[in-house]
């Protein structure tokens, strides 16, 4: 299930809970801007003996983003075989989805940030979410938050 929270007029965040264990979760937040071509985020994710946050992943205009792989899984409601995967030109945000039997997606949110220097490090959650509206609702949010 996802929740934005915040006024409309002000700076909205995005937490997503696992439906399946609502301990497991990630947040989209602290969202900022340098130009035209690009809004900047931190993202953190939680689990039981986890806590991670990347304070700054872009996402660029020109580039395809987050809410149409998103908006592509909710569409996609009557499942699909293997796997699909989505990350930020960067590669410090990857994204992957799977479906499983009963119409449940199984979104992993993996934050991998400075991932080719020495000694970097990677998280990992997985957040199970129902496939038609919570997907459907969780595209809607994660485009608002990158639209600003």
């Amino acid at each position: 299930m996802t929740s934005p929270t915040g006024d409309l007029d002000e700076q909205t965040d995005v937490t997503i809970h696992c439906e399946d264990n609502p301990s497991v979760g990630v947040k989209f937040c602290d969202r900022f801007g340098f130009d035209q071509d690009s809004v900047h985020y931190a993202i953190e994710i939680r689990a039981p003996g986890l806590n991670a946050r990347v304070d700054e992943v872009v996402a660029w205009v020109w580039d395809s983003d987050l809410a149409p792989f998103l908006e592509e899984l909710a569409a996609d409601y009557r499942g699909w075989d293997g796997e699909r995967s989505w990350q930020t030109n960067d590669r410090d945000l990857t994204v992957s989805a799977v479906f499983r039997s009963g119409g449940h997606i199984g979104v992993t949110w993996t934050l991998r940030p400075w991932p080719k220097a020495t000694g970097g490090w990677a998280a990992s959650v997985t957040t199970w979410l129902e496939a038609g509206e919570q997907m459907s609702s969780l595209a809607a949010d994660v485009r608002h938050f990158l639209a600003g």
